[in-house]
């Protein structure tokens, strides 16, 4: 039986910036390869720069770059697009690994081990692919789960703010997250993004008191927005 294998894209570790686990040492796990250009996404590197590696290799490498850590986020690109990431996250979380899911909400999150904490990242219109949301996936949500959405204007707040609504997200999950879009220079296929200021987003969320934690990327406030492998 050949090995079971992911083309990865990166392995590192750093601080996570985002989420709950925000400030938290982890090991990332990137994939390669997403079938959404999203026009504010900063790894756009991702979507074709990788090789083929076995899970045993995978998980070798997890501790190797930081043999004390015991968090691990698998990220991408879109991570899910791959079948065999399950049996990755399965055998971290079987090796004792607290195990995070980064997924974009356009593919079906209904098969992830149950002890892996799935954070959705629901796209709101100015991304470009709000009509790429799978919204089955909301029945699948659990306590244990979070989602986030990246805003670029007043009109992704809006958005966000009637969605929140109409599918009670703050009582089906651990949190709810919101973040202002960085700017983002236009890449090879993407055509970037003018962001949004934080400010205004965290006073929209004061005078609306709506139930979410507004976020910021933390790893782009210690090194380059730009710096890979951080």
């Amino acid at each position: 039986m050949k090995p079971e294998t992911l083309s990865i894209n990166e392995i590192f570790f750093s601080v996570q910036g985002e989420s709950t686990h925000a400030g938290l040492p982890c090991v990332f796990v990137r994939l390669m390869g997403c079938h959404l250009r999203c026009g504010y996404c900063d790894t756009e590197y991702a979507f074709y720069e990788g090789a083929k590696r076995t899970i045993d290799d995978i998980i070798a490498e997890v501790r190797r770059v930081a043999p004390a850590c015991r968090l691990v986020e698998v990220t991408g690109g879109e991570p899910l697009l791959q079948p065999n990431v399950h049996a990755l996250m399965s055998r971290l979380a079987d090796d004792g690994y607290g195990v995070l899911i980064e997924t974009s909400g356009a593919c079906d999150i209904a098969a992830c081990d149950p002890r892996v904490i799935r954070i959705m990242d629901l796209k709101s219109p100015g991304s470009g692919e709000v009509e790429r949301n799978v919204w089955s996936n909301v029945a699948y949500l659990t306590p244990r789960d979070e989602v986030k959405f990246v805003l670029t204007s007043r009109a992704d707040y809006e958005w966000m703010r009637g969605v929140l609504t109409e599918h009670d997200l703050a009582s089906k999950v651990n949190a709810v997250l919101v973040s202002a879009a960085h700017a983002q220079p236009a890449g090879a296929e993407l055509p970037g993004c003018t962001g949004l200021s934080i400010r205004d987003l965290a006073e929209w969320v004061l005078a609306d008191a709506l139930p979410v934690r507004v976020q910021t990327q933390l790893h782009k406030l210690i090194w380059d927005p730009q710096a890979r492998g951080v």
